[in-house]
Order: C-alpha cells, then structure tokens, then sequence
C-alpha cells in the first residue's frame, strides 16, 4: 500500500512539473478553468453573505429592508454608521496602501489587455476588504465589481503558480470573472457572455468553452447556497409591445443621457475631491470618513441611497414607486454614488447603474403609460427596459446586460423591450463618453484602449527589448546618436513604442538614441523605426490569432 501512495504522489509532482514547464493541455486547461469558477463561485457568495451578516448586525436588517428600517432609525446612527465605515476604509488604506489606490474593473480590463491576464493580487485583497466594509457600513456603491476583482486575483495566483503565458492567463480571467458574474446573478450565459464582452472583449472560440464551464460552476456554487432565485422578483410581461417599440426606443436615449450623467457625475466629483485632497493635505484615512459623512447626512432625509440599493431597485420593478418620488431618488443616488467613489470607498458601479435604470425606467413607464394608456402595458416594463438600457450604456456591455434580463424574467416580450432600448442608449452612450465607464477609467489615467490594439500595444513594447546596442554591426552611429541626443532626441530603456512611434511619425529620424537615466545619460543604442513596425506588426499579428483562434 506505502508503495501505491509514493508512486502516486509521484506521478502527481510529476505532472504538476510538466503543468509548471509546458503549460496545460486543452483537458487540464478546462479543468483548471472548471476548479477557478467554483473557486470564485464560493468567494462571490461569501462575499454576498459576508455584506449580508455585516449589514444585519450593524443595521439589525439586510439589504431587501434597509431603507424602510433606516427612515425609522435615530439620525444618529443614520449618520454615525458610514462615518465609522469610512474612519475603518481610511484605516486599512492607512495600514496597506498609503495611497489609496481606488480599484475597479477596469483594472481587470487593464490586466486584461496590457499585463498577460493578471491584476496585482495585494491591490485586489485590499480592495477587497475596503469594498466588504463600504457596502456593509452604509456605501452607495455595488458588490459585482469587487466580487470580479477579486475572482481575478485567483485567476491570477493560478497563472503565476503554473506560469502561464497572456493568452491562457486572459483565458482563465475570463472564467473567473463569468463564475462571479454568473453566481451574483445566478445567470450563467450573461455570466460567460460579460467575462468575452467586457473583459476579453474578443469572443475567441478557444475561450468560449473553458468560460462557459467555469460560468456554470459559479452558478451551481451560488444555487446549492442560495437556492435556484432570481436576484428581483419580478410580475409577469406578457402583452404585446408592438405599439409601444417607439416610446422604447426613446427611453434607450432617456437612459443614454442617463448613463452620461452617472459617469460624469462621478468623475466631476472625482476631480474636486482630487483637488480639495492636494490642497488641504489631508490624511489619506479622513476622505473616505468625509464621504461617509455626505451619505449620511443625505440618509436623513433619502434612505434608500445607502447600501446596494436592491430594495430600492425591486420597488421600482413591481411599479411601487411614483413618478416625483422616482425623479427625486435618481437625482439623490446619482450624487450618493459620486460622493462613495470620490471618497474612494469601495463597491463597483454595476448595482448603483441598475438602480438609477429602474428607477429612470419606471418614471419614463408612468409618463408614457399616462399619456396613451389605451396603447401602453404596465409601467414595470419601463423599468426593466430602464433598468437594462442605463446599466448597458455604463458598462459598455449590451449584449450580456440584455441577457441579464432575459434570464431574470423569462419573458421574451420584455427581452425585445430591453433589446430596443439598450440599442439606443449603447450607442448614444459610447458617443458621449469612451465606449464605457471602465474605459473611460482607463483613459483618464492615459490608457487608451478603446482605440483599437493599434493604439495600445504600443504601451506594451519597451524599446529596450528592440534597441539594437552601441557597437554592434548593425547599430547606430556614435557621431548621429551623439548629435540626435543634443537635440534632445531620445529615450529611455524603459519608456515604450509609444513614445517612440510619435517621434518617427514625424519624419525626421531613422532611429531614436536610447540612453542610460544617470546624469549625464549615456547612450546605450538606439531602436530603429524598421523594428519599431515590426514589433508592432508582430503584436497586431498576436491580437489576430487570439481573437480568432
């Protein structure tokens, strides 16, 4: 028997060797994929439950009851509780990153794209835990962004431990990230379908298998713990809409413009945050304190902005909220979002986009529906189609929202309603900002992948690596390299082909001088314009094989 057992732990450090130097084969790739999405399957729903047990023992109710407990509550403690929140998200970013680096999908996106499938594992914890204490102390935020994240931090310690090249690490984030979106809204083909549309954004044949199992592991995980539910109880949508497609397709601009001033809000508010931070020299634990402060004062008298916002969200769907009181709550969440993400507490912006759609939705439903009512349904199908069409246009996600709410409502007459009305806010949305919220992150802080792999890659190619040596047979000339550098031509090892091309896109060189950063710099070689636009071409070339394979 001892014999069976060291020959078995043999032949399985063995394979784990052959896994770490070759990478895995398609069957122990599908398996690998199969075990993150039950992994992040279990994280995203002990993070559900863990906000749930958090909010119950601060609040005394959870999140399907929050804002009717809290419009009973002392002031007090309406306030008190985010305030606190905010002192302990200031502490953990006090004690783990002075910064405080504020996380999101579009830093997933970001790995994604530029750092072969993988996120900083230690940012994704912490933004992790900050995220944890936000929605559970009063944070008008959503948990679908964190859960995503931190599904990428597993699949990026899988991709680290076995050495995994970009595209089988891109790979298995997508299997991560469509297990938590498929076990958050127990909806596996939106799941799988989000993880290719707004993570890869490719839809790669290869990729569709493993990230289909991995988003229906993440769907039994969360079935097996919280029951085969969907995430709104929603009344049935079974009359004919025929009549109605055109009010649709004007709510699909309504929810676009919607959308634009979710995400403008939040980065005007950014900025004058920014701005206030730099100028007073505060502490980075007093911010998110103060933003804590602003949500609760607003709580005073708007309950409903703290937490996710589901109850909120679910009396719009079933047509319990009235048009001026749905108008006020979307004026009031709209700054409530904005005030938690410039304060940089945690939470994502999937929930509070869903939120702000429904609740747009159904004050569109009661206007329409009162002005042809012999030709309209239920105003609920407003605020679904609402619903669908603001949280589209904000994440740059139409295809898998919509299915969202097909497997939400089962209802096809609902689904062509959402469909329409999704096209136009899509589309007006990504005129008016950079294709999506995470995108328009990204180009902020000067990444610009919403311009085509032609733009970015070149972000991912050092000159360093193509720089041909001062010296060599086909390197450059001293006396050229020398007068180039005089005219202040020139890079630096580490700067990347962006730079670089700007420079040959003008004309004037045939090679750029690459110098050292000792002062003065010395220069080490030079990167040739012939193999800048072969790297590129070899990288375009790279892009096309994966998104097509």
């Amino acid at each position: 028997m001892g014999q069976i057992w060291r020959a078995l732990i043999g032949e399985i450090a063995l394979g784990w060797r052959v896994l770490r130097r070759r990478g895995p084969s398609q069957i122990q790739f599908w398996l690998i994929a199969l075990i993150i999405g039950i992994a992040a399957g279990f994280v995203t729903i002990g993070f559900r439950v863990g906000i749930e047990w958090l909010q119950e023992t601060i609040y005394r109710a959870d999140d399907r009851a929050l804002s009717t407990y809290l419009s009973h509550t002392h002031w007090g403690w309406v306030v008190g509780i985010p305030v606190a929140g905010g002192l302990v998200v200031g502490l953990i970013y006090w004690v783990f990153d002075r910064d405080g680096h504020v996380q999101s999908v579009a830093d997933v996106i970001e790995g994604a794209s530029l750092r072969n499938g993988r996120v900083n594992e230690r940012s994704g914890l912490v933004w992790g835990l900050v995220s944890l204490v936000t929605l559970s102390t009063g944070g008008s935020s959503g948990r679908e962004g964190p859960v995503v994240h931190l599904a990428s931090v597993i699949s990026s310690w899988v991709s680290n431990r076995i050495r995994a090249d970009g595209i089988t690490a891109r790979d298995l984030m997508g299997c991560a990230v469509a297990a938590a979106v498929s076990a958050s809204f127990n909806a596996p083909i939106a799941g799988a379908i989000f993880a290719l549309e707004v993570i890869l954004r490719h839809f790669a044949i290869r990729a569709f298998a493993p990230i289909v199992i991995a988003s229906v592991a993440g769907t039994v995980v969360s079935r097996l713990q919280m029951g085969n539910v969907t995430e709104f109880s929603l009344p049935a949508m079974g009359h004919n809409i025929t009549f109605e497609l055109p009010a649709f397709l004007l709510l699909g601009v309504v929810s676009g413009l919607m959308a634009y001033v979710l995400i403008r809000s939040i980065f005007v508010a950014e900025d004058v945050a920014d701005r206030i931070h730099k100028a007073s020299k505060m502490p980075v634990w007093m911010r998110p304190a103060l933003a804590g402060l602003g949500l609760g004062l607003l709580a005073i008298w708007f309950p409903h902005i703290i937490g996710v916002g589901y109850e909120t969200t679910s009396k719009a769907l079933t047509g319990q909220i009235g048009l001026w009181v749905a108008i006020s709550f979307v004026a009031v969440k709209v700054v409530a979002v904005a005030i938690t993400l410039a304060g940089r507490m945690g939470g994502g912006i999937f929930s509070p986009s869903l939120m702000v759609g429904a609740l747009t939705g159904i004050a569109f439903g009661h206007i329409a529906t009162g002005l042809a009512p012999s030709l309209s349904g239920s105003e609920t199908l407003y605020a679904m189609a609402g619903m669908g069409a603001v949280a589209a246009a904000v994440l740059g996600a139409p295809i898998s929202t919509t299915l969202i709410v097909f497997e939400l409502t089962g209802d096809w007459q609902a689904g062509i309603a959402v469909m329409v009305a999704v096209s136009l806010s899509s589309a007006l949305g990504a005129r008016l900002v950079n294709r999506s919220f995470f995108l328009s992150i990204l180009k902020r802080r000067g990444v610009h992948l919403a311009d085509g792999p032609q733009t970015w890659l070149l972000s991912t190619i050092s000159v360093g690596r193509l720089m041909r040596a001062l010296g060599a047979d086909d390197g450059p000339s001293e006396t050229v390299a020398q007068a180039l550098l005089e005219q202040g031509v020139s890079l630096t090892s580490g700067e990347t082909l962006d730079a670089a091309m700007g420079i040959f896109e003008r004309g004037e060189v045939d090679y750029i001088p690459v110098v050292s950063t000792d002062e003065p710099p010395q220069i080490l070689g030079a990167v040739f314009e012939i193999d800048a636009l072969k790297a590129l071409n070899r990288a375009l070339s790279a892009v096309a094989r994966e998104e097509h394979s």
